[in-house]
């Protein structure tokens, strides 16, 4: 069967922009386009999506889900095996979660002392990380995840909590000079030292900047983080970053 994008999107639960822009970053590409522009999606591409949808119900950023699905390596059934076992991991997670709640119901109504283990014991997720760690080291074999993972190996939580930091403060001058415009002398500097703490982490070009960019904007967990700081963040830093580009570019 032939869908339609309209129809796809309808059927898997997401936006027609979703599709377009998943195109548009090499993630989703239809199957044919007819020469009205329309575009066509058939049963590989189905497939194709339902593995993006696991990827991102299991909270996989979408630069990275790009990264892993289009990797030659990539198989389709091994994909859905370690899909399987993670969303196993979620459950069990989350049964014990229900179980410290329930506990904690059972203490307080009896009165009795609750230690910190009761309360906190069931929260740790960190085994379920690194599975994910191991999904992204079989799929992830791109130039950017490699140097990534190559440059990071032998950094401490120390190192981690600093870059982590540093970002936090670039993004905060950020939304503190909206007002300004995308194109004013401050945000464009503070976007050059966002560009560079890209780099950190593997060497990022013009266009891949660009494209991460649009992500801020069209995936909706980084919206959230950005449009929390301050309203319209999301929109700012696509905007400021593509202004970026285009005079690194000309």
């Amino acid at each position: 069967m032939v869908y339609t994008v309209k129809q796809l999107a309808k059927a898997a639960g997401v936006t027609v922009r979703t599709l377009h822009y998943y195109d548009a970053i090499g993630l989703l590409k239809p199957s044919f386009i007819k020469n009205n522009g329309y575009r066509y999606y058939q049963e590989k591409e189905l497939v194709k999506l339902q593995q993006i949808l696991f990827f991102r119900e299991l909270e996989f950023p979408l630069n990275e889900i790009v990264q892993m699905v289009n990797t030659p390596a990539y198989n389709t059934l091994e994909a859905l095996a370690d899909h399987r076992k993670l969303l196993e991991m979620k459950r069990e997670r989350l049964e014990s979660l229900l179980a410290t709640v329930d506990k904690t119901i059972k203490k307080l109504k009896e009165g009795e002392v609750i230690s910190s283990d009761d309360l906190f014991a069931s929260f740790t997720h960190s085994h379920i990380e690194q599975y994910k760690g191991e999904i992204k080291a079989k799929w992830g074999h791109t130039n950017a995840y490699q140097q990534s993972v190559n440059r990071t190996k032998q950094w401490t939580k120390k190192d981690f909590d600093l870059i982590k930091e540093e970002g936090l403060a670039i993004t905060l001058s950020l939304s503190r000079l909206m007002d300004k415009g995308i194109a004013s002398a401050e945000v464009q500097e503070h976007i050059e030292r966002h560009f560079q703490h890209i780099n950190r982490f593997y060497d990022c070009s013009y266009e891949m900047y660009r494209q991460l960019g649009e992500m801020y904007n069209e995936d909706q967990r980084f919206a959230e983080t950005y449009n929390n700081i301050a309203p319209h963040l999301a929109v700012f830093m696509r905007d400021a970053i593509a202004y970026y580009c285009s005079q690194h570019t000309k």
